[in-house]
C-alpha cells in the first residue's frame, strides 16, 4: 500500500427515498465540488473510504451503495443499465446536484459509462477504475454461457473468520483495521453463521445479463463527456498471464471506441486498487478533474 498521508475524515450516513427503493449513501465532507462515486459488484459505498481520505478537502465525496447491494433496499429487478443509470440521478436529484464528476470502479465503471450516456448533462467527467472495459463478447471463443462462468459470484463461504482469513491473505499488503471494516459492510452472516454477499445471486445474473447483452462496444461510442480509464497494472505473479494480456486487449479496444479519452495505468497493483494505493490513484484522479 502506498504510503498513508491522509486526512482521517469520518463520512456521514444518510438515506434517499427513490421511486422503488431507501438509498443508502455515505458523504465524505470537502471544500470542493460534489463527486460521485460508485463502488463494484457485490461491493459497498465503502469501497472508497481510503481515496475518500485521500482526496479529503479537494472534493465532497458521494458514494451510494447501489440497488441491491449494502444498506439499500434489496429489490427483485432493476439491474439493467438504464434503472441503474435512473438510481444515480435519482439521488443527484435528492442532493441537489445538478452535473457532477462520476467515478466508477469495476461494475461501477459500467454503471457510470452508462450513466454518462444516457444522461450526458449530468457528468461533467467519467473515471472508470479498472473497470467499464470488460467486454465478453471480446474473449476468445466468445459465449454468454462462458461470460457467465467467468464473471459469476465470489467465494465467500464459510464463516466469518474463515472469510476474513482469506481476505487478509489475499490483500496482505493492503489489510488494516479499516479494511476489515470494509469488506464485512459487503456480506452478512446467514442463520448457519456461514458469509454470504448481500448481492443475491438472482441479481447477480440480472447483472451480468445486462454486461452482455449492452457490453461497452455498444455505451462507450455514445459517451461525449472527457473520460479517463484508471486500469490496475497486474501484480508480479499475474503479470503476462493469459488474463492480464486479455484486459490489455480489452483497455486498448475501450479507449479506441471512446471519444475524448485517457488511459492512465497504475502499475503493481491489484483490482482493488483504492485498498492498494489510494494516493497514487486520488492523484490522477484528481488532476484528471482539474483538466476538464
Amino acid at each position: 500500500m502506498d504510503n498513508p498521508q491522509r486526512v482521517q475524515t469520518v463520512p456521514t450516513e444518510n438515506w434517499a427515498s427513490l421511486v422503488d427503493l431507501q438509498v443508502h449513501y455515505l458523504e465524505w465532507p470537502g471544500n470542493g465540488p460534489p463527486v460521485v462515486a460508485l463502488h463494484g459488484l457485490a461491493s459497498s459505498a465503502h469501497w472508497y473510504h481510503r481515496l475518500s481520505h485521500s482526496m479529503a478537502g479537494d472534493y465532497r465525496i458521494i458514494a451510494p451503495d447501489q440497488r441491491g447491494h449494502g444498506q439499500t433496499t434489496q429489490v427483485p429487478a432493476g439491474y439493467d443499465w438504464q434503472t441503474l443509470a435512473s438510481d444515480v440521478v435519482g439521488l443527484m436529484n435528492h442532493l441537489g446536484v445538478e452535473r457532477a464528476p462520476v467515478l466508477g470502479h469495476s461494475w461501477g465503471g459500467h454503471v457510470a459509462s452508462n450513466l454518462a450516456a444516457r444522461f450526458p448533462d449530468r457528468v461533467s467527467c467519467l473515471v472508470m477504475i479498472d473497470g467499464g472495459f470488460q467486454d465478453g463478447h471480446l474473449l476468445p471463443d466468445a459465449s454468454w454461457e462462458l461470460f457467465k462462468q467467468r464473471f459469476g459470484p465470489r467465494d465467500v463461504s464459510g464463516t466469518k473468520e474463515e472469510f476474513l482469513i482469506r481476505l487478509r491473505t489475499q490483500m496482505a499488503d493492503s489489510w488494516a483495521d479499516d479494511l476489515e471494516r470494509t469488506v464485512l459492510s459487503m456480506v452478512y452472516e446467514d442463520e448457519q453463521g456461514l458469509i454470504r454477499d448481500i448481492l443475491h445471486p438472482d441479481h447477480h445474473a440480472q447483472v451480468l445479463r445486462s454486461m452482455w447483452d449492452e457490453p461497452p462496444s455498444v455505451v462507450l461510442p455514445q459517451i461525449q463527456c472527457p473520460t479517463l480509464i484508471v486500469p490496475a497494472g497486474p501484480l508480479p505473479d499475474r503479470a503476462n498471464s493469459e488474463f492480464s494480456k486479455m484486459r490489455e486487449i480489452m483497455v486498448a479496444e475501450a479507449s479506441k471506441i471512446t471519444r475524448n479519452c485517457i488511459v492512465k495505468w497504475i502499475p503493481d497493483t491489484m483490482h482493488d486498487i483504492g485498498y492498494h494505493k489510494p494516493n497514487e490513484l486520488a492523484h490522477v484522479i484528481r488532476e484528471f478533474i482539474k483538466g476538464t
